[in-house]
């Protein structure tokens, strides 16, 4: 366990006091007389606590908790009062202390204060360390944003898909990240140490499709935009994932893959095969909420790439982004966020100038479109989540031309 403590106290012969008994105790102690020396010792991820006199000269000890706070809310700060001092504690407390301990303070009782606090910043640490090791363990979190039960959704889907090593139907709307889906399927599958190929499927020939999983042997084909595969690609692809491709097939489509196989426009059988699971991706207009968050990463992911200082994301410019429809999804906001970091938000300033009737007809269009993409395109119970009759909302559907099915998984 971790045995290091800050000690800050201005009185030198309380500090070389308080320091032997720590040592004797096997505590890795440093102490500090001042705000200013000690405050150079705290980073978000120090291996211990703090203990503090309140009373210090120039900047005291809630100076000092205001700036461990700061830097890691969860670092505890111990607080040492004077007789007479206890309500000033008291409301240290309530502005994020660990604990107070009266002085002079018994040996036992700093002691079994300090071991509390300890346990509690292992524990903390401990979680954090693991936190991290599961998000570089899992690509899932690590590249598919959103704050929104969808996002969440979708995360799971791809979790509980990937370790399977079957076949998987990626779908969803243009621009809305498909490729990047199967990319963290293949990953986090038992494939996921081997090559990804990917390659559009419009054009592929029968044998060059025998030669990519030839070529990806032990690893995964990502066919983006598999209904677009040439009939006779379709039935070389369908013979060979029955004898075996020796490769994990991830199929992306942003078609309706089953309706072209009711119409005979697509296999049926490969259909079937490629379908065994699926992971569907919502619009950008089923969550909203997402938008934010996303396009922050695009725009810190294009100053970069410009190499100059992303500008600052106003709550005024986030709220131009919500206002609109994004059609292209990801894709789109990605260019916007470009143009953002370029200075040429053209698209968002329009947004921007939209009379309030306007712009509250699009939030309201993106919240029905939400609701029906929670429930599944069951417009009555997408109805209920809005607490609307039922008319009302058909009414708003009709509105805005929107289509329950077109929401439905």
């Amino acid at each position: 366990m971790i045995r290091k403590v800050l000690l800050v106290d201005d009185d030198a012969a309380v500090r070389e006091a308080m320091g032997q008994t720590l040592e004797l105790a096997d505590y890795d102690a440093i102490t500090a007389g001042s705000f200013v020396a000690a405050k150079d010792h705290i980073a978000p991820g120090f291996q211990g606590v703090i203990v503090s006199d309140i009373r210090m000269p120039g900047r005291d000890g809630f100076h000092l908790l205001a700036y461990a706070r700061e830097i890691d809310p969860e670092l505890p700060v111990i607080l040492l009062t004077g007789e007479g001092d206890i309500p000033m504690a008291v409301k240290a407390m309530g502005q994020g202390a660990f604990d107070f301990l009266e002085k002079p303070c018994a040996a036992a009782d700093l002691l079994a204060v300090l071991e509390k606090a300890l346990k509690t910043r292992a524990l903390v640490l401990e979680n954090r360390d693991l936190k991290r090791q599961l998000e570089r363990g899992d690509p899932a979190a690590r590249m598919l944003f959103g704050t929104s039960a969808q996002a969440e959704e979708l995360r799971n889907r791809v979790r509980s898909v990937a370790p399977t090593g079957a076949e998987v139907l990626v779908t969803g709307p243009a621009g809305s990240g498909i490729s990047k889906v199967a990319e963290v399927v293949h990953l986090m599958s038992p494939a996921g140490q081997g090559p990804f190929v990917k390659r559009p499927a419009a054009g592929l020939q029968a044998s060059e499709f025998a030669q990519i999983c030839t070529d990806a042997a032990g690893g995964s084909v990502f066919l983006d935009e598999v209904s677009a595969m040439p009939e006779a690609t379709q039935y070389a692809a369908l013979e060979l994932i029955e004898q075996g491709a020796g490769v994990r097939i991830i199929a992306g489509t942003t078609a309706d893959l089953s309706d072209l196989a009711a119409r005979g426009v697509f296999n049926a059988d490969l259909f079937y095969r490629l379908d065994v699971m699926r992971v569907r991706i919502p619009s950008l207009a089923e969550r909203p909420e997402d938008i934010p968050v996303i396009f922050r990463h695009y725009v810190a992911q294009a100053a970069e790439q410009a190499g100059i200082e992303a500008p600052e994301v106003t709550p005024d410019h986030l709220a131009a982004l919500m206002a609109q429809d994004w059609p292209g999804n990801a894709r789109s906001l990605m260019s916007a966020a470009m143009r953002f970091v370029l200075g040429m938000p053209e698209d968002v300033a329009q947004a921007a100038e939209l009379g309030l009737a306007e712009q509250l007809a699009r939030v309201e269009r993106s919240l029905l479109i939400a609701a029906l993409g929670r429930h599944n395109g069951k417009a009555s119970e997408a109805a209920k989540g809005l607490k609307l009759p039922r008319k009302t909302f058909y009414d708003k559907l009709a509105r805005y031309g929107i289509r329950p099915e077109d929401y439905r998984r």
